[in-house]
């Protein structure tokens, strides 16, 4: 499913990247403004409570995550620094988005469960793709795993946006205890992976 949505996105976003590359305008600023959306939006609106508003806005800028990508594979430009920066990029949007959940439910959401399970995917969120850069940093591969990093977005946002539209919050506390445990599940098996590989190699 989530193929087929980016292959979506690719087609919706290319007469967009077409326009903003003939005004000048780099993939590398799509990525930025993005990723600064998402920040402020999720520390904005989610601690304060607007959980349905906050929930659809992060999903819009969000989803043209996938923008920079295509202007840049228009534009000629896909390289390292694009791939560096994007990944880069990603973690202050996902730490915004879990950290914002956390200051709501210690917060106006008062809901204990919730803050710790959200804490734990904001943790656990950051050591998934570490674990991968640190073995492809030593010339292995760790790409596999149940949690990676769209599901989890779209799962804590459905999560989000569901308790905004008035569902219990008990709702989203279950969606980031599955998350963490998918996510701790994921990084198991990251690390298993790596180490037959370098069983093997010795």
């Amino acid at each position: 499913m989530l193929n087929r949505l980016r292959s979506f996105m690719t087609t919706l976003w290319t007469p967009l990247a077409d326009l903003l590359i003939r005004r000048g305008v780099s993939p590398d600023t799509v990525t930025i403004t993005g990723t600064a959306g998402v920040v402020v939006m999720a520390l904005w609106l989610l601690p304060t409570g607007h959980l349905l508003v906050g929930a659809l806005t992060i999903a819009v800028f969000t989803l043209t995550d996938s923008l920079d990508g295509v202007m840049a594979r228009r534009a000629g430009r896909s390289g390292p620094w694009g791939a560096f920066l994007d990944s880069t990029l990603d973690r202050f949007a996902d730490a915004a988005i879990f950290s914002g959940l956390v200051l709501w439910s210690i917060g106006r959401g008062d809901d204990r469960p919730t803050a710790v399970f959200a804490l734990a995917c904001l943790v656990l969120g950051s050591i998934v793709p570490y674990a991968r850069a640190r073995a492809e940093g030593l010339g292995m591969t760790a790409a596999i795993g149940i949690a990676e990093r769209a599901d989890r977005l779209v799962l804590v946002l459905v999560g989000t946006f569901l308790v905004g539209l008035g569902l219990p919050v008990a709702v989203l506390t279950v969606v980031l205890a599955l998350l963490a445990v998918a996510s701790a599940v994921t990084v198991g098996q990251r690390v298993a992976t790596v180490r037959r590989q370098s069983r093997a190699a010795q």
